[in-house]
């Protein structure tokens, strides 16, 4: 019988296949082709943005290439290849936006803009959007967003708070590309990366109307006490936002989302039921325990070691698999290097130190944890006192936010590279 870790491993990849964009889209082109010769439209064109632009691109070119007048997509850089014929590629910097990313929303502006009443424009959104398709409000400059999404990374700001900001200080995010499209009609293709599955919050939602305001973006700045650290430009503008010298985002009243449809084809969620049926084929007893984790990555991982052990003392001796998925944050305070998965693993081990039988792979389905080239990392009962033989505490290594550093030492790094997709993390605990 393969170890807890290859099984963990096994689950992991199978929940990543049944996220394939490419097969998500797929899909939903025989709608799009109908819909385009049933609605009199005379032109499709196509504009992508985020991790999975580039396999949802080449499902757009399968199916329907022959309709297609043009497309643009941004990748992240090293998650794309070779194969389109029919989109323009560029490549763009995440989590920090880059010049690239900016010269490419050019790109995409300049397309959307173009689209009349006899227009139909198919969006391939997916996480990472939010840093690749960049376009500052005039006051802003690149280099003050690149320096607001950094405070904010390190303050621990979740999501859905970052995306906030990030969609006051956008011309495209927060409904805005569906506005320039106007009267363009959007047929909306995307794939989940956050908890709810909220499409305002997705690739910071620029096809969607946005609940969000000013008022709530400078909220966002006094919780993580950032007023004084931020940019003034961008506190200029959004306090003049709030005064209501600005416009605000479009909100669902707004008559351009009549003519946008937003349809959710892949989530954590279908990741998570894939894992599940895989762990039942693997022999175990698979549940599903959370779909929405996150907070603190540490204080994950000491929740998620509590419900291992317990399902351990409960489990009657029959090998079980507890299955939970989300997106923690880290506040980092420490100089090390690390993400997010890696740092929830590192939490669980010290809290099941000494106990033999369990085993988490805590990863990103992305293929990506923090700067690193790792996915996340596996830990179980000995992986602690495998650091202290070798003078490692991990305690100092989770302090310090160097979580990758211990795992490079010891062992229990997960490297799979760039996946094609992008449902935010799962977390698989085999219990023997």
């Amino acid at each position: 019988m393969p170890d807890s870790r290859s099984i963990a491993e096994e689950i992991f990849h199978a929940a990543v296949g049944a996220a394939d964009p490419r097969k998500a889209v797929l899909r939903h082109t025989g709608e799009i082709r109908s819909l385009y010769l049933r609605g009199g439209f005379t032109r499709l064109i196509a504009a992508g943005f985020g991790k999975a632009s580039f396999p949802m691109a080449l499902a757009v070119e399968k199916d329907l290439g022959d309709l297609l007048d043009e497309g643009i997509i941004i990748a992240r850089y090293g998650h794309a290849s070779k194969g389109l014929q029919l989109f323009r590629l560029f490549e763009a910097g995440h989590p920090i936006p880059d010049r690239n990313g900016q010269l490419a929303t050019d790109e995409i502006l300049r397309l959307v803009e173009s689209a009349d009443e006899k227009t139909l424009i198919v969006a391939l959104v997916s996480g990472g959007g939010s840093a690749l398709l960049v376009s500052p409000c005039e006051g802003v400059l690149l280099e003050e967003k690149q320096e607001m999404t950094a405070l904010l990374l390190k303050a621990g700001a979740d999501i859905g708070e970052m995306n906030t900001i990030r969609k006051h200080l956008s011309r495209v995010k927060g409904g805005r590309l569906a506005e320039i499209a106007f009267p363009g009609a959007i047929i909306s293709l995307i794939l989940s990366d956050v908890i709810g599955d909220r499409l305002d919050v997705i690739a910071s939602g620029p096809t969607s109307p946005d609940p969000a305001t000013y008022t709530d973006a400078l909220g966002v700045l006094e919780k993580y006490r950032l007023l004084e650290k931020a940019p003034p430009s961008i506190v200029r503008l959004l306090e003049a936002g709030e005064r209501g010298l600005l416009a605000e985002t479009p909100k669902p009243e707004s008559p351009v989302f009549r003519k946008t449809v937003n349809t959710i084809i892949g989530s954590n969620r279908s990741a998570l039921e894939a894992a599940r049926r895989k762990a039942e084929d693997c022999g175990l007893m698979a549940r599903i325990i959370a779909d929405d984790v996150s907070g603190e990555a540490q204080e994950a991982g000491k929740w998620l070691a509590r419900k291992a052990l317990s399902a351990r003392h409960d489990k009657g001796g029959l090998p079980v698999c507890l299955l939970s998925g989300g997106e923690t944050t880290v506040t980092v305070t420490g100089t090390g290097k690390g993400g997010r998965n890696m740092e929830l693993a590192l939490a669980f081990a010290l809290e099941i130190d000494g106990v033999p039988g369990i085993t988490l792979l805590s990863a990103g389905t992305d293929g990506i944890d923090g700067p690193t080239e790792a996915a996340g990392a596996a830990v179980d009962g000995l992986t602690c006192s495998k650091g202290l033989q070798r003078g490692l505490d991990g305690r100092e290594f989770l302090r310090t936010n160097d979580s990758y550093t211990f795992f490079s030492e010891i062992g229990g790094l997960f490297v799979t590279g760039p996946t094609g997709t992008n449902v935010m993390d799962l977390q698989i605990v085999v219990i023997e």
